[in-house]
């Protein structure tokens, strides 16, 4: 914030948290979280220092999935799954065959 002169003045700080156990963390949707009981109470900290991220003005954070990959991956699962649904109809029809010849 530029003061009466034209100088800039340092108004606030950003403070990031981390906690002793993220993994506590409640998820409410939207990439927010909430403080509970499993987390441990939060170390407060400025950017960059006791193991806090950075925070950049201006800066794009990059996808961390790998498009064509993950694309491949689903594939090969709903392949799988087929595989297995048809075998468990031929195992349903035999079941089926074997009671009515009973």
């Amino acid at each position: 914030m530029k003061g009466s002169e034209g100088t800039l003045n340092n108004v606030g700080q950003i403070m990031l948290a981390n906690f002793p156990n993220p993994a506590g963390l409640e998820s409410i949707g939207r990439n927010m979280y909430l403080e509970t009981i499993a987390t441990g109470a939060p170390i407060v900290s400025a950017p960059g220092q006791q193991g806090t991220g950075e925070i950049y003005q201006g800066s794009l954070e990059n996808s961390n999935v790998e498009t064509v990959t993950e694309l491949v991956n689903l594939i090969t699962a709903q392949r799988a799954y087929e595989i297995n649904s048809r075998a468990i109809k031929a195992s349903d029809e035999m079941l089926s065959t074997i009671n009515n010849l009973s």
